[in-house]
């Protein structure tokens, strides 16, 4: 399975996928670590400090409150998300490998600049391998990851309501994430939620640009992928996850 997705990854190049080929292991982890890029998952428990400070920065780069390009100084970052520094330089240390940021000797660290190129590239990606992920999540899945999955949007029409986008973010990272470890083969998993933090970055900004009738349409695809993981319909959650993916940048003209 390794060898087939590398060969996939190496269809596109950008160095996190590369990165992503490089870190992944064969050991299985449950869906509260579905996106640790180390070897060990505990290494990125959630209760850990440095995995806090990497969600932080990681919701704060997608919804451009970090912008692209902007520098990161460290100290700064220590101070901004109370943390210590030897957390923020893991954090990161691993949002690099994942393309989200960019380290240069002597020049410092910086936001990643939005590359559409690399965006594109993570939708065609995804195209390939997030469709067969639904559909292995509708065969494998366990009761805990249909509860999981059903249940990520509950709040969603609050959150449209209230234009709380840091909301809808977290609550469709948590859906996708969800999904990807209920195919019970935490190596894809991993390539999913590494696509799906390069993807993001493009989805919200087109989410900030729909209007509350067009979100609370998408928060009904992705409940639909959920329905029909929950009815283990395959084939109908195939169909539904590759909807959801939706059309990369180019589709808008840009």
């Amino acid at each position: 399975m390794r060898g087939v997705l590398c060969d996939i990854i190496a269809l596109v190049e950008p160095p996190y996928f590369r990165g992503a080929c490089i870190l992944m292991s064969d050991v299985s982890a449950p869906p509260e670590f579905a996106d640790a890029a180390a070897g060990d998952p505990a290494e990125w428990a959630p209760h850990l400090l440095k995995s806090k400070v990497y969600e932080q920065l990681l919701l704060d780069i997608i919804l451009g409150e970090l912008a692209p390009s902007a520098a990161l100084e460290e100290k700064r970052l220590v101070l901004r998300y109370q943390a210590g520094l030897a957390g923020v330089r893991e954090a990161l240390g691993r949002l690099a490998l994942e393309g989200l940021v960019v380290r240069r000797a002597r020049l410092g660290t910086i936001v990643a600049p939005l590359d559409l190129r690399e965006i594109e590239q993570a939708f065609e990606v995804r195209h390939m391998i997030e469709g067969r992920s639904a559909w292995l999540a509708a065969k494998n899945a366990k009761p805990a990851d249909i509860a999981q999955i059903l249940h990520a949007f509950d709040d969603a029409e609050m959150a449209i309501a209230s234009g709380d986008f840091r909301a809808l973010l977290a609550m469709d990272r948590q859906f996708h994430r969800s999904v990807a470890y209920a195919t019970q083969n935490p190596m894809l998993a991993r390539y999913i939620v590494t696509l799906q933090n390069i993807a993001t970055r493009f989805w919200i900004y087109a989410m900030e640009k729909e209007s509350p009738d067009e979100q609370r349409a998408d928060v009904a695809n992705h409940r639909e992928v959920a329905e029909a993981i929950a009815a283990r319909d395959p084939e109908r959650a195939e169909r539904a996850m590759s909807k959801l993916v939706g059309e990369p940048p180019s589709a808008y003209g840009r």
